[in-house]
């Protein structure tokens, strides 16, 4: 056993990462790229891709504290640190989440600028105006409670700081068809209009740089933008192609609407 799995064999999630790392071909023992772990760790709708679009919209420096809420395995927080330079705290609810982005931070050598920190985005551990972007991807459609959501953001975002998210938003008429990739069943499933996405944000005290819909252009892609791998979501995410294929009809049948934005504390 290498000393990587000596240090982590004791959770099933970096059990599970290990083995998918080496079924791809990758030495663990090795220093791995953030795009090689690419279609593993970006457990949101478009996967790397769209976390590469939100990181161009959004126009992040090196100098800029960032924080990313409902990080997962930190995949985006890996991106934008090695693409930037920029230090990213990362907010996760999960502890199995939060071990697997530990792991992976330290195989791509990444953890002296990505810091871990297991909470709750309704009450995120850090002082006032401690950032000045937070980074959101389809998260809050397992939140209820929006305004709370939006005020701590605004809270620990300082003068001018930027809110860059993509989310799932309801559609024209009710979501029908589970399970989804973030609701077993319509108990788990908190969406709202885009309008009221916009409409809380400013509330909140924030003002669009750019909110828009982008649920045609992703349904315009195919399956060809990745290359079969076994690093796949289907790693930590039970009934993938079923949750996968009911959120993608929910897309063309208009139940739920794809958006993303930038917006600024005002």
């Amino acid at each position: 056993m290498s000393g990587v799995e000596a240090h982590y064999a004791a959770s099933d999630i970096e059990a599970r990462i290990l083995a998918a790392v080496r079924a791809a071909g990758l030495n663990p023992e090795q220093r791995l790229s953030p795009d090689e772990l690419g279609a593993l760790d970006h457990f949101h709708t478009g996967g790397l891709r769209a976390s590469r679009e939100l990181m161009e919209l959004a126009q992040i420096r090196a100098e800029d504290r960032v924080l990313d809420i409902g990080a997962g395995l930190a995949g985006p927080a890996r991106l934008l640190a090695s693409a930037i330079g920029c230090r990213v705290d990362c907010v996760e609810l999960s502890s199995d989440f939060c071990a697997g982005a530990v792991l992976l931070n330290r195989l791509t050598g990444l953890d002296d600028r990505i810091g871990v920190h297991k909470g709750s985005a309704l009450d995120l551990p850090f002082p006032d105006a401690s950032f000045d972007v937070v980074w959101m991807q389809n998260v809050g459609m397992n939140i209820a409670d929006k305004r709370k959501l939006y005020g701590e953001i605004r809270r620990v975002l300082g003068p001018g700081g930027r809110y860059a998210f993509q989310e799932m938003a309801a559609g024209q008429t009710a979501t029908s068809y589970f399970p989804l990739p973030w609701a077993t069943d319509p108990a788990d499933s908190f969406l709202v209009s885009a309008e009221e996405i916009r409409s809380v944000l400013g509330e909140s005290g924030f003002v669009a740089e750019r909110f828009e819909d982008t649920s045609e252009a992703h349904l315009s892609r195919t399956a060809a933008d990745a290359a079969p791998s076994p690093l796949t979501l289907g790693v930590y995410v039970d009934n993938l192609p079923q949750k996968a294929g009911n959120a993608r009809r929910s897309l063309q049948e208009g139940q739920i609407r794809l958006v993303r934005g930038v917006f600024r504390v005002k």
